[in-house]
């Protein structure tokens, strides 16, 4: 009986690597995060829920600060930077809608410009766009 080796894709371990890694940054506290949620926490609010909002809104900017701070270098590496975040935007979840669509449209945007290599103008333009709204929603998140 030999052994079977199965290799795996060095960017499917790459990816893999890279999702463990947010995964376990989400799950640790920071004192950005400690600090974010006493931010939002400290708002005044007409209700509780519009404050247990803005806390899970708090929460999954830094969810996304995290998924777009790892990965290749976006000057040397756009392409790469661009694939690296697409699948994790898509896995993270949040209750606001705005985020939520925010999310799609750069992960969207970023699928277009792998698609064409980095080469296409409406791609790059895309991103921008699509950094733009993450930013108003989650203030240097895609910066």
């Amino acid at each position: 009986m030999s052994k079977r080796t199965i290799a795996v894709p060095s960017r499917l371990a790459g990816y893999t690597a890279l999702l463990l890694a947010v995964l376990l940054v989400s799950a640790c506290s920071s004192s950005a995060s400690s600090s974010a949620a006493a931010s939002s926490s400290s708002l005044p609010s007409s209700s509780p829920s519009a404050s247990s909002s803005a806390t899970a809104i708090a929460a999954t900017c830094e969810q996304v600060s995290a998924v777009l701070g790892d990965g290749p270098d976006p000057d040397a590496d756009p392409v790469g930077f661009a694939e690296a975040h697409i699948l994790l935007l898509r896995q993270i979840n949040t209750p606001d809608q705005s985020l939520r669509g925010a999310l799609s449209q750069l992960a969207e945007a970023n699928q277009s410009f792998v698609a064409s290599n980095g080469k296409s103008a409406n791609a790059k333009e895309a991103v921008a766009v699509a950094d733009k709204k993450i930013n108003s929603i989650c203030p240097g998140a895609a910066s």
